[in-house]
């Protein structure tokens, strides 16, 4: 991956839905909304795409064991799993299992309509003062069909908050291991 992700630095956070995302007309009307920031420092590739893998790429191993258990569980139901998801990518381009629907230079919208919902999620970088490093805000938006897509999400919201937070935190947390891994090798 060209520029590597090497030095994030702070905290994830809540933060207002970007009004600039290309996602901000899902908003209205939304059964779920949330964005979710942290910031990356210098020489971290302004890339949305390398940004998206350094974000999705590597789930914890309890995020990975919860999408099995939700793979088992929706395809009794005839909802897609991971893998359909990724295998029906359009153009067979996807992010983890997520399937890319628009990029920009500065965003990458990845989403899926179903039967239940349709969701968007955006991964937007920012501008900050310090001319090296950017915000990076993760959007989630989420619009039900029917009350088994109202029951879905209230079930999985509180997981999808802590995956999103604990995705972003970790790439954080890996980074800045990598950063201090080189600054103490010779």
């Amino acid at each position: 991956m060209a520029g590597s992700l090497c030095n994030a630095v702070g905290g994830v956070r809540s933060v207002a839905p970007p009004a600039q995302s290309s996602i901000a007309g899902w908003y209205s009307g939304a059964d779920v909304v949330d964005s979710f920031a942290t910031t990356f420092g210098a020489g971290i590739s302004r890339d949305p795409e390398a940004v998206a893998h350094a974000i999705l790429g590597r789930p914890a191993w309890w995020v990975r064991g919860l999408l099995a258990i939700r793979d088992m569980t929706v395809a009794r139901f005839g909802l897609k799993t991971t893998g359909e998801l990724q295998r029906n990518a359009p153009d067979r381009k996807s992010i983890a299992f997520f399937p890319v629907l628009a990029r920009s230079e500065s965003e990458l919208v990845l989403g899926v309509d179903d039967r239940h919902l349709d969701f968007r999620a955006s991964i937007l970088l920012g501008a900050l003062n310090d001319e090296d490093a950017f915000e990076v805000v993760v959007t989630t938006v989420v619009h039900c069909h029917n009350t088994f897509g109202r029951a879905y999400l209230a079930l999985i919201k509180p997981i999808h908050v802590l995956v999103v937070r604990s995705n972003l935190s970790r790439t954080v947390q890996a980074r800045n291991g990598e950063l201090q891994s080189s600054l103490t090798s010779p």
